[in-house]
C-alpha cells in the first residue's frame, strides 16, 4: 500500500485523485491532506479517510476541525502545508500529490524533494516559477517528478518509445480554450461568465482563465522544457479543438507517437499514481466512430499575448518567469473579481515584466521575494 500525502484536496485535480483512490482502495493510503477555505469538504473527506494530519489555511478552521476530530493533527497557514508534504519524513514509498494552485505549490515540493520523496506535479508554478531550482534539487536526491496533467502525461508516455536523443520536437496541442471561435476585438468585451465556459474541460477558475488566455500553454511549454530536458525550439504549440490528442512527439526519423484518450483528467492521473504499471481506468474509452474527424490550426500568437508573454520570459529566463506568473496570478485574480477586463490581464503582465531586472540564478527566497513584490505592486494600482 502507497502513503498519499495530498495538497490540494478539495480543488478539481485532488478530487479526482480521491475518486481513484476510492477505486483502488487496497492500493492507497491518504496520510495528509490540505485544503485553503472548504472546510465542509474537507470534513466529508476527513470522515471518509481519516488522515493523519490536515493543513488548512486560517487558525480559527484549524481550532474548530481539532475540537471536531482529537485524534487528527491540524496546522494552518505556509508551515501547515509544508508539514503535510513533508508528514513522516521517514516515508519513503510514499508519494506526494501537489495539486495546488499558485506559488503557494514551490515550497512544499522543495521541501518533499529534500526528504526524497517523489513528486506527482499537478502544480504548475512549482516549474514556471522555479524549474531550474527543482530539477536539480530532483537530481541531486534521485527524486522522481512525475506531471499529473495531460499533455505532459502525454509526452512522458510518448517518449517512452524511443532514446531522448532520438527526439526531434514536441507538439502540444491547445483546445484553444472558451475563445478559439472569437477574434481578438470580440475579446474586448467578453465577461467573467464567458471565460469560465472552456469548451472540453471541467477545471478550477483560475486555471479555466489560464486556458482563455492561453497563458496556461504559455505554461504548458516552460513544464515540458524542465520535465523533459527539451529546447525551446523543440516545442510546437497547435490548436486541437477536439482536446482528444493531448500531446505528440516526433522523432528524428519523422515517426510521431500520440498520445489519444478522453479528455478526463483521471487517466494521467491514474497513470502517474501506478507507474510503471497500467491499471484498469475508471475513464471512457473513445468510441472513433462517433468521434468521425479532428482538426488542428496554427496558434496566432497575436491573438493571444498572454501566450507571447510566456515565450519573452523563456527567452529571458532566470528570474523572468516568475514575474511572468506573479503578474499573472494577479491579474487573473483581479479579472475574477471583476475588478479590470479580460484584455487588461496580460497589459498588467506586460508592464510587470518591462519594468524588471532580471536576476541571475535566483534563489527560493529571491523567488518568493519577487512573487510577493509583483503582487503588491499591482493589487495597489488595482
Amino acid at each position: 500500500m502507497k502513503n498519499i500525502y495530498l495538497l490540494g484536496a478539495t480543488g478539481s485535480i485532488g478530487r479526482q485523485t480521491l475518486e481513484i483512490v476510492d477505486k483502488y482502495p487496497s492500493e492507497f493510503k491518504v496520510v495528509t491532506l490540505s485544503a485553503r477555505t472548504r472546510m465542509e469538504d474537507l470534513i466529508q473527506l476527513i470522515e471518509k479517510y481519516n488522515p493523519k494530519f490536515c493543513s488548512v489555511q486560517f487558525k480559527k478552521d484549524a481550532d474548530h476541525l481539532t475540537d471536531r476530530f482529537p485524534d487528527i493533527v491540524f496546522g494552518y497557514g505556509k508551515t501547515s502545508l509544508i508539514h503535510a508534504a513533508t508528514f513522516q519524513p521517514k516515508d519513503r514509498d510514499g508519494v506526494l500529490i501537489n495539486a495546488l494552485v499558485g506559488i503557494a505549490g514551490l515550497q512544499p515540493t522543495v521541501e518533499a524533494i529534500k526528504i526524497k520523496r517523489n513528486v506527482l506535479l499537478a502544480n504548475k508554478e512549482t516549474l514556471v516559477v522555479g524549474g531550474s531550482l527543482v530539477m536539480e534539487l530532483a537530481k541531486e536526491n534521485q527524486v522522481e517528478i512525475f506531471p499529473i496533467d495531460s499533455e505532459h502525461s502525454a509526452i512522458w508516455q510518448c517518449m517512452q518509445n524511443g532514446k531522448k536523443e532520438e527526439v526531434s520536437k514536441v507538439i502540444i496541442t491547445a483546445s484553444g480554450g472558451a475563445f478559439r471561435n472569437k477574434s481578438f476585438e470580440e475579446l474586448k468585451n467578453v465577461t467573467k461568465a464567458d471565460a469560465l465556459k472552456h469548451p472540453n474541460w471541467t477545471m478550477g477558475e483560475k486555471i479555466t482563465i489560464d486556458s482563455a488566455t492561453m497563458m496556461n500553454k504559455g505554461f504548458e511549454v516552460m513544464e515540458a522544457i524542465h520535465l523533459f530536458g527539451l529546447l525551446p525550439t523543440q516545442i510546437e504549440t497547435v490548436i486541437h479543438p477536439e482536446s482528444i490528442i493531448h500531446s505528440m512527439v516526433e522523432y528524428i526519423d519523422h515517426s510521431i507517437i500520440a498520445q489519444i484518450s478522453s479528455h478526463d483528467m483521471r487517466l494521467p492521473i491514474q497513470y502517474a499514481m501506478f507507474y510503471p504499471n497500467r491499471k484498469e481506468s475508471i475513464v471512457e474509452s473513445i468510441d472513433f466512430a462517433k468521434l468521425s474527424s479532428l482538426h488542428f490550426e496554427t496558434m496566432k500568437e497575436e491573438k493571444y499575448p498572454c501566450f507571447r508573454l510566456a515565450m519573452e520570459a523563456i527567452q529571458s529566463g532566470h528570474s523572468m518567469p516568475c514575474v511572468l506568473n506573479a503578474a499573472n496570478e494577479a491579474a487573473v485574480d483581479l479579472f475574477l473579481k471583476e475588478k479590470i477586463e479580460f484584455l487588461e490581464i496580460s497589459n498588467i503582465i506586460e508592464t510587470e515584466m518591462k519594468k524588471h531586472q532580471v536576476i541571475s540564478n535566483p534563489s527560493l527566497e529571491d523567488l518568493l521575494r519577487i512573487d510577493l513584490e509583483v503582487k503588491e505592486n499591482i493589487y495597489h494600482n488595482h
